[in-house]
């Protein structure tokens, strides 16, 4: 029988108790905060009738990203810092890890695709509202979407026919394809650099596609007042905020050959959990357009 291990145990951050229970306290507080403010702004979006622009469609739909996200790893690691031994069950072993790689993957390809709206709006404004008709917008949240379930099938369909038959502990606080490659009862370095392919080449050419748009979009200011410098930037100022603290970690983690689990997984907390938290913030407070619309939602 090729797989035996029928659950896995989550060893989580640490082992220390007297931690686990601050982790505990703290780690509730982020992932609340991360439901109730990435909830608000898809309220605040959906119900509002001035936020129609495609930069707050993008906006919506990677709120709600975020939640998916963060709920497919957050609630099991909380739970966890209070029993002893945090276990999981295969198929919810694999359900963690497509989950995790379906939603990270849809949020790249979203916050890509926002990159674009950003690069039309400053560099062909003219050109803006045939540009980014709603039938694009629409077609390109749904590549999202498709683009982040195929990434996720292609890492979870091989981990999932992997024999598994010795040691249960997996060394992170959720089901990655790092620390269950290195649970198998196989070779499986080919595995391995074909996961680090796949996720690392999403990964770097949605970063350096980002990169690009960014120097095409200051390069494209050069002869603007400084008003229109400013404009732009503040526009701009939030998503490279976002895309630095959610790329940087995630980049980390995935182009490099698995060696030090125990550096994975401190790295790993931010693009799960503080991340998805500090996006409706992010976005938020430089946008005088959704601060209001949020006030009206409160009112009512």
């Amino acid at each position: 029988n090729s797989s035996s291990v029928t659950e896995f145990i989550l060893l989580g951050l640490s082992e220390n108790q007297g931690v686990q229970k601050i982790y505990f306290v703290v780690f509730l507080l982020f992932y609340t905060l991360t439901v109730a403010g990435n909830l608000l702004i898809v309220l605040t979006v959906t119900s509002s009738r001035h936020l129609n622009s495609p930069m707050y469609f993008f906006l919506c739909h990677l709120s709600f990203v975020d939640v998916c996200y963060s709920s497919v790893t957050a609630p099991k690691m909380i739970s966890g810092f209070l029993v002893e031994n945090n276990t999981i069950s295969f198929a919810g072993c694999i359900g963690q890890l497509f989950g995790f790689h379906f939603f990270g993957c849809t949020e790249i390809f979203i916050l890509t695709a926002m990159a674009y709206d950003r690069y039309v709006a400053i560099c062909r404004p003219l050109h803006y509202p045939t540009l980014m008709s709603r039938r694009l917008c629409g077609r390109m949240v749904g590549g999202s979407w498709a683009g982040g379930f195929l990434h996720s099938t292609l890492q979870t369909l091989p981990t999932t026919l992997l024999p598994f038959c010795g040691p249960n502990k997996v060394a992170h606080y959720f089901c990655d394809v790092h620390p269950l490659l290195h649970l198998a009862c196989a070779d499986t370095r080919a595995m391995g650099a074909a996961a680090v392919a796949n996720s690392g080449v999403i990964s770097l050419s949605c970063f350096l596609i980002l990169v690009a748009s960014y120097v095409v979009i200051l390069v494209s200011l050069r002869g603007r007042t400084l008003a229109g410098w400013h404009k732009a930037l503040s526009t701009c100022g939030s998503h490279i905020t976002v895309v630095i603290l959610f790329f940087g970690p995630c980049t980390f983690v995935y182009i490099r050959p698995s060696s030090d689990l125990s550096e994975d997984r401190s790295v790993a907390v931010f693009y799960t959990l503080i991340t998805p938290m500090l996006n409706p913030l992010i976005y938020t407070l430089r946008n005088g357009e959704v601060k209001g619309a949020m006030r009206k939602l409160c009112r009512r």
